[in-house]
Protein backbone atom coordinates (compact mmCIF):
# COMPACT_ATOMS: atom_id res chain seq x y z
CA UNK A 1 0.00 0.00 0.00
CA UNK A 2 1.69 3.07 -0.80
CA UNK A 3 -0.24 5.43 2.01
CA UNK A 4 1.91 2.90 4.60
CA UNK A 5 4.88 3.08 2.26
CA UNK A 6 5.02 7.00 2.79
CA UNK A 7 4.15 6.24 6.55
CA UNK A 8 6.89 4.15 7.00
CA UNK A 9 9.63 6.25 5.05
CA UNK A 10 8.37 9.33 7.45
CA UNK A 11 9.22 7.35 10.34
CA UNK A 12 12.32 6.23 9.07
CA UNK A 13 15.24 6.75 11.76
CA UNK A 14 12.85 7.67 14.14
CA UNK A 15 11.66 4.11 15.62
CA UNK A 16 13.35 3.98 18.59
CA UNK A 17 11.37 7.18 19.95
CA UNK A 18 8.15 5.28 19.39
CA UNK A 19 6.66 4.16 22.56
CA UNK A 20 4.54 1.39 20.77
CA UNK A 21 5.00 -1.13 18.11
CA UNK A 22 5.59 0.65 14.48
CA UNK A 23 2.53 -0.35 13.09
CA UNK A 24 0.13 0.63 15.56
CA UNK A 25 1.26 3.99 15.13
CA UNK A 26 1.58 3.92 11.46
CA UNK A 27 -2.03 2.87 11.38
CA UNK A 28 -3.09 6.17 13.16
CA UNK A 29 -1.18 8.38 11.69
CA UNK A 30 -2.80 6.68 8.81
CA UNK A 31 -6.13 7.83 10.27
CA UNK A 32 -4.96 11.13 11.01
CA UNK A 33 -4.56 11.92 7.17
CA UNK A 34 -7.85 10.36 6.37
CA UNK A 35 -9.54 12.74 9.03
CA UNK A 36 -7.58 15.67 7.87
CA UNK A 37 -8.38 15.29 4.60
CA UNK A 38 -11.86 15.07 5.50
CA UNK A 39 -11.89 18.27 7.50
CA UNK A 40 -9.93 19.90 4.43
CA UNK A 41 -12.68 20.18 2.35
CA UNK A 42 -14.22 22.75 5.20
CA UNK A 43 -11.51 24.49 5.77
CA UNK A 44 -7.90 24.94 5.32
CA UNK A 45 -5.96 23.14 7.52
CA UNK A 46 -2.58 22.51 5.86
CA UNK A 47 -1.89 24.43 2.35
CA UNK A 48 -3.45 22.40 -0.21
CA UNK A 49 -0.79 22.27 -2.56
CA UNK A 50 1.35 20.10 0.39
CA UNK A 51 -1.34 17.56 0.59
CA UNK A 52 0.66 15.47 -1.86
CA UNK A 53 3.82 15.42 0.04
CA UNK A 54 2.23 15.04 3.08
CA UNK A 55 4.26 12.64 4.70
CA UNK A 56 7.45 14.51 4.17
CA UNK A 57 6.44 17.96 4.19
CA UNK A 58 4.22 17.64 7.55
CA UNK A 59 4.51 14.40 9.21
CA UNK A 60 8.46 13.73 8.63
CA UNK A 61 9.13 17.52 9.22
CA UNK A 62 7.31 17.34 13.12
CA UNK A 63 8.48 13.86 13.74
CA UNK A 64 11.81 14.96 13.13
CA UNK A 65 11.54 16.73 17.00
CA UNK A 66 11.08 12.91 19.07
CA UNK A 67 15.53 12.89 19.26
CA UNK A 68 15.95 15.96 20.57
CA UNK A 69 13.07 15.39 23.30
CA UNK A 70 15.01 12.44 25.31
CA UNK A 71 16.02 14.24 28.46
CA UNK A 72 13.69 16.59 28.24
CA UNK A 73 10.73 17.20 30.68
CA UNK A 74 7.12 15.74 29.76
CA UNK A 75 4.89 19.58 29.96
CA UNK A 76 4.89 20.10 26.26
CA UNK A 77 3.43 23.53 24.99
CA UNK A 78 2.54 23.96 21.32
CA UNK A 79 2.44 27.51 20.40
CA UNK A 80 0.27 28.09 16.93
CA UNK A 81 -0.61 24.85 16.65
CA UNK A 82 -2.21 25.57 12.94
CA UNK A 83 -3.24 22.06 12.08
CA UNK A 84 -2.12 20.11 14.93
CA UNK A 85 1.91 20.58 13.43
CA UNK A 86 4.22 18.71 15.45
CA UNK A 87 2.34 18.17 18.35
CA UNK A 88 -0.42 15.69 17.36
CA UNK A 89 1.73 13.56 15.07
CA UNK A 90 4.12 13.67 17.93
CA UNK A 91 1.82 13.08 20.32
CA UNK A 92 0.61 10.11 18.14
CA UNK A 93 4.63 8.94 17.94
CA UNK A 94 4.70 8.86 22.10
CA UNK A 95 0.95 7.86 23.01
CA UNK A 96 1.11 5.84 26.22
CA UNK A 97 3.94 7.96 27.42
CA UNK A 98 3.68 10.28 29.98
CA UNK A 99 4.20 13.30 27.86
CA UNK A 100 1.77 16.13 28.32
CA UNK A 101 0.65 18.06 25.01
CA UNK A 102 -1.06 21.44 25.45
CA UNK A 103 -1.57 23.36 21.94
CA UNK A 104 -2.39 26.74 21.58
CA UNK A 105 -4.52 27.84 18.48
CA UNK A 106 -6.85 30.64 18.21
CA UNK A 107 -8.66 30.10 15.34
CA UNK A 108 -11.94 28.30 16.50
CA UNK A 109 -12.29 25.50 13.57
CA UNK A 110 -8.87 24.35 14.09
CA UNK A 111 -9.73 24.40 17.47
CA UNK A 112 -12.68 22.07 16.59
CA UNK A 113 -10.42 20.04 14.59
CA UNK A 114 -7.64 19.72 17.04
CA UNK A 115 -10.22 18.51 19.92
CA UNK A 116 -11.49 16.23 17.54
CA UNK A 117 -8.28 14.52 16.48
CA UNK A 118 -7.51 14.23 20.44
CA UNK A 119 -10.94 12.48 21.29
CA UNK A 120 -10.48 10.68 17.99
CA UNK A 121 -7.03 9.29 19.10
CA UNK A 122 -7.00 9.46 22.94
CA UNK A 123 -4.21 11.24 23.49
CA UNK A 124 -2.88 13.37 26.40
CA UNK A 125 -3.69 16.70 25.05
CA UNK A 126 -5.00 20.06 25.59
CA UNK A 127 -6.22 22.71 23.34
CA UNK A 128 -6.02 26.12 24.40
CA UNK A 129 -8.64 28.54 21.98
CA UNK A 130 -6.51 31.76 22.60
CA UNK A 131 -3.72 33.77 21.23
CA UNK A 132 -0.51 32.44 22.61
CA UNK A 133 0.14 36.25 24.55
CA UNK A 134 -3.57 35.97 26.40
CA UNK A 135 -2.75 32.33 27.63
CA UNK A 136 -2.93 32.31 31.68
CA UNK A 137 0.11 30.45 32.64
CA UNK A 138 -1.92 28.80 35.78
CA UNK A 139 -3.87 26.97 33.27
CA UNK A 140 -0.71 25.50 31.40
CA UNK A 141 1.77 24.61 34.44
CA UNK A 142 5.21 24.17 34.47
CA UNK A 143 6.22 24.50 30.89
CA UNK A 144 9.43 22.05 30.46
CA UNK A 145 9.50 22.28 26.11
CA UNK A 146 7.98 25.09 23.74
CA UNK A 147 7.55 23.29 19.88
CA UNK A 148 6.00 25.97 17.39
CA UNK A 149 6.03 25.90 13.66
CA UNK A 150 5.58 28.25 10.74
CA UNK A 151 3.74 30.46 13.78
CA UNK A 152 5.94 33.74 13.90
CA UNK A 153 9.65 35.21 14.33
CA UNK A 154 11.69 33.98 16.99
CA UNK A 155 11.36 37.39 18.58
CA UNK A 156 7.84 37.22 18.40
CA UNK A 157 7.78 33.48 19.63
CA UNK A 158 9.77 34.70 22.75
CA UNK A 159 7.64 37.80 23.55
CA UNK A 160 4.17 35.57 23.47
CA UNK A 161 5.86 32.71 25.30
CA UNK A 162 7.25 35.37 28.08
CA UNK A 163 4.56 34.80 30.80
CA UNK A 164 4.28 30.60 30.00
CA UNK A 165 8.48 30.04 30.19
CA UNK A 166 10.65 29.50 33.23
CA UNK A 167 14.13 29.12 33.86
CA UNK A 168 14.36 25.52 32.46
CA UNK A 169 12.19 25.84 29.98
CA UNK A 170 13.63 24.67 26.43
CA UNK A 171 12.17 25.66 22.99
CA UNK A 172 12.43 23.28 19.78
CA UNK A 173 11.23 25.83 17.30
CA UNK A 174 11.04 24.67 13.33
CA UNK A 175 12.36 27.66 11.35
CA UNK A 176 13.14 28.62 7.67
CA UNK A 177 15.76 29.24 5.69
CA UNK A 178 16.19 33.19 7.44
CA UNK A 179 16.79 31.10 10.60
CA UNK A 180 20.10 32.64 11.25
CA UNK A 181 18.88 36.18 10.34
CA UNK A 182 15.88 35.38 13.30
CA UNK A 183 18.09 34.56 16.18
CA UNK A 184 20.30 37.77 15.24
CA UNK A 185 17.12 39.56 15.37
CA UNK A 186 16.40 38.04 19.05
CA UNK A 187 19.45 38.57 20.07
CA UNK A 188 19.34 41.95 20.30
CA UNK A 189 16.26 42.15 23.03
CA UNK A 190 16.82 38.27 24.58
CA UNK A 191 19.65 36.20 25.58
CA UNK A 192 20.23 32.55 25.02
CA UNK A 193 21.75 29.07 24.37
CA UNK A 194 20.89 27.97 20.95
CA UNK A 195 22.35 24.66 19.22
CA UNK A 196 21.11 24.51 15.22
CA UNK A 197 20.03 21.50 14.11
CA UNK A 198 19.44 21.32 10.49
CA UNK A 199 16.12 20.10 9.20
CA UNK A 200 15.65 16.54 7.81
CA UNK A 201 13.44 17.76 5.34
CA UNK A 202 14.95 20.85 3.89
CA UNK A 203 18.71 21.27 3.96
CA UNK A 204 18.62 25.33 4.12
CA UNK A 205 16.26 24.86 7.47
CA UNK A 206 16.82 24.09 10.89
CA UNK A 207 15.19 23.12 14.08
CA UNK A 208 16.67 25.69 16.72
CA UNK A 209 17.32 24.62 20.45
CA UNK A 210 16.91 27.34 22.64
CA UNK A 211 17.80 27.22 26.36
CA UNK A 212 18.75 29.74 29.23
CA UNK A 213 16.29 32.34 27.90
CA UNK A 214 16.25 35.51 29.43
CA UNK A 215 15.26 39.02 28.35
CA UNK A 216 18.69 41.12 28.08
CA UNK A 217 16.70 43.66 30.74
CA UNK A 218 16.02 40.90 33.23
Amino acid sequence: MVESENVASALEGFEDALTRPTNLVVGELESFFAELQKWQRAQNLVSRETLGNFWNRHVRDSLQLLPHLSGLGKNMIDAGSGGGFPALPVAIAQKGSDRRFVLIESNRRKVSFLRAMIRRFELNAIVIDKRIEAVDPDLIGTVDVITSRATASLSDLLDWTTRLRNPDSVALLHKGREFREEVANALKVWQFDVLEIPSVTDPESAILKLSRIRSKDA
